[in-house]
């Protein structure tokens, strides 16, 4: 495990919290910031996660096989990842308003043409829509709160963000099979397409600017900046790892929990989706209790290269617990994997505190490129190594087929760690 020492380099900061340009109250920052933002990063993670649970009715309706289904719904991972790059310089160039809000009239265009498709390659482009209308649900979101908010409520502040985005997960659970009992999958995007519009329009019309909070310098050297960033031992000391788990975490959680469930470990439809809710709750839990688990390593004397240390070690070990069998599947299980996964996004804090405040949101967009490009990767991977065996005459694959794709997962998660804790030169 990484050394456990104090780690000083923090970016200086403005922290100015007087500016007559901010909201004038805590309360109303989170009505005029919060809410919009939050709202869209509500229905990323919803979008994200909704396929688990609408799987079987796409390969019913449409006749999807493992490799279809997981290129289809990592699309949503190759446009996100894809458009990291231009969306760290846009924000730091336009602010968040502007962008987000006009990205999310694409994701708008994407669930209306997902709600129309009838072929594989519409709803391949209509997912790609979708990833790249919703890039910036996090990182839009993030940026907002440290332009608007006092610096010693930022991690606060964020905390309760991200806990939106497990709310987002738990919706695309057990509520939405229950909703396949009223409407099919195709009037469920009809009506997601209307609520995104509706938030698109929150965010550019509600959310406040504040002047001069833009990056200076040309276009040219904000891009240079970002290959500094790229250049940093650093961050390429920590980012792997989160990558690798966050991105395998994205890829089960969005698709392939659903079918181990079903086609593994038994459970029907309904039993599969309580386990999805659960493991969208362990999430909601590990997001509101990242912060109190830093800051317990870091009074153990922990930096954060530590930290994400061992929120790797636990991410890793829930993995191995799901694929080896030596604990029974269970709601605990599931629970514990959703938890541990996401406190990996701590590896967001240290960047935010290794690098400076007007290289926040390209630093934070640099490595959100290797976690949804991993992400598309492992939920493509996946499918293509479950097709490798034949299908059963029901429809489903054998269970060595799921078990090789997860273990190539686990595989991948070790590596990572390894890479971070391998004895380097201070």
């Amino acid at each position: 495990m990484p050394s456990c020492s104090s780690h000083s380099s923090v970016a200086a900061v403005d922290t100015d919290t007087e500016t007559p340009s901010r909201p004038a109250s805590m309360a109303r920052a989170l009505l005029l910031v919060f809410m919009p933002f939050a709202c869209g990063y509500f229905f990323s993670y919803f979008y994200r996660s909704v396929n688990a649970v609408v799987a079987p009715y796409l390969r019913q309706d449409i006749g999807l096989g493992p490799a279809d289904l997981g290129l289809m719904s990592s699309a949503y991972f190759l446009a996100f990842a894809a458009f990291q790059i231009p969306l760290g310089l846009l924000l730091d160039r336009y602010g968040p308003r502007r962008v987000q809000g006009t990205l999310y009239c694409v994701a708008a265009l994407g669930a209306l043409l997902f709600a129309k498709g009838e072929s594989v390659s519409t709803l391949i482009v209509a997912r790609a829509l979708i990833g790249f209308g919703v890039s910036g649900g996090l990182m839009a979101g993030l940026k907002g709160i440290v332009l608007w908010f006092p610096l010693n409520r930022v991690a606060l502040v964020n905390g309760w963000y991200f806990a939106c985005g497990g709310m987002g997960v738990l919706a695309a659970t057990t509520p939405v099979e229950i909703a396949m009992h009223s409407m099919d999958w195709r009037q469920m995007f009809m009506a997601l397409a209307g609520v995104t519009l509706v938030v698109a329009a929150l965010i550019l019309l509600v959310v406040p600017e504040r002047p001069n909070s833009t990056a200076t310098g040309s276009l040219a050297s904000q891009i240079r900046e970002i290959g500094q960033i790229y250049k940093d031992a650093y961050f390429w000391r920590i980012v792997p790892l989160m990558a690798i788990c966050t991105g395998s975490y994205m890829a089960i959680q969005g698709l392939w929990a659903g079918p181990w469930l079903s086609e593994v470990d038994g459970l029907n439809q309904v039993d599969a989706a309580a386990h999805l809710t659960v493991m969208a709750i362990g999430m909601i839990v590990g997001v509101v209790g990242s912060g109190l688990f830093a800051s317990g390593l870091q009074r153990l004397g922990c930096d954060m290269v530590g930290v994400c240390g061992f929120a790797g070690l636990f991410s890793v070990i829930g993995m191995l617990l799901l694929i080896t069998d030596i604990l029974p599947s269970s709601y605990l299980l599931w629970a514990y994997v959703g938890a541990v996964v996401i406190l990996t996004a701590l590896v967001f804090a240290a960047l935010s505190q290794y690098f400076p405040l007007e290289q926040s949101a390209r630093a934070n967009t640099a490595a959100n490129v290797l976690v949804f490009g991993t992400a598309f990767a492992f939920q493509w991977g996946m499918g293509w190594i479950i097709e490798l065996w034949p299908m059963a005459a029901g429809g489903s694959y054998p269970k060595i087929a799921y078990l090789w794709a997860f273990m190539a997962v686990a595989l991948a998660q070790v590596l990572s760690f390894v890479w971070l804790v391998w004895p380097r030169k201070r």
